[in-house]
């Protein structure tokens, strides 16, 4: 296949109806579209030009991933999400089916995203300075997130915590919280939380927070 300013990995399964390097009518520095070995791209999917994308990378049907975003190894992303432009999205990531990703949005390495997680960035919509002072929220590693979570601006969740289905998140978490709730709570942290089948007593058991090596 050809495709203008595109760079593609080795071993690319490319679908029908797939547009590579759509370009975008903002100006940007870079429109070359850069994906590593190994991608999946399946029917109906738009990647903008301007970004750069690790190996092994998947979509489901019709996802669109936006220009100027750097991301990294094994992203995985399912059928109707939207990365929007400007993100930096770690390695080993998963994101589900109807998602919404806002421009400037930092997620770390292992993430995970349930259905219908909804990423604000505007703290002022309509405001003729809101362009000027957009910022998504920085997820840190290992973080779960659950289905239709709305996680707010200038949010930072710390790392491994668990974000409940429906949960608003409106303030920075502490890494290691669980959250439910609107607006999202802390109602303990992960290491107290039991496996209601009986198949573990902790399902985080083997995670490590930052503080506790020692």
């Amino acid at each position: 296949m050809d495709y203008k300013d595109v760079i593609l990995g080795r071993d690319a399964q490319i679908d029908d109806c797939v547009k590579l390097g759509y370009r975008t009518g903002r100006k940007i520095a870079d429109h070359t579209l850069r994906i590593g070995d190994g991608a999946c791209i399946r029917f109906g999917s738009v990647i903008y030009g301007g970004s750069v994308i690790g190996n092994g990378f998947a979509t489901g049907h019709n996802v669109t991933i936006r220009e100027e975003n750097q991301i990294g190894d094994n992203f995985n992303v399912w059928n109707c999400t939207t990365i929007d432009y400007g993100c930096k999205i770690g390695n080993n990531i998963k994101i589900h089916c109807n998602c919404y990703v806002a421009q400037f949005t930092v997620i770390e390495d292992n993430a995970f995203m349930a259905p219908g997680v909804t990423i604000a960035n505007d703290i002022h919509p309509g405001c003729e300075f809101s362009a000027d002072c957009m910022k998504g929220p920085h997820i840190e590693q290992g973080v779960q997130i659950g289905v239709n979570v709305t996680i707010l601006p200038f949010v930072r969740i710390g790392a491994h915590s668990v974000i409940g289905s429906g949960a608003v998140v409106t303030k920075d978490i502490p890494a290691g919280s669980v959250v439910v709730g609107n607006p999202g709570r802390v109602i303990c942290g992960i290491h107290d939380l039991k496996c209601e089948t009986g198949l573990t007593d902790s399902p985080y058991a083997h995670i490590l927070l930052h503080g506790e090596e020692g």
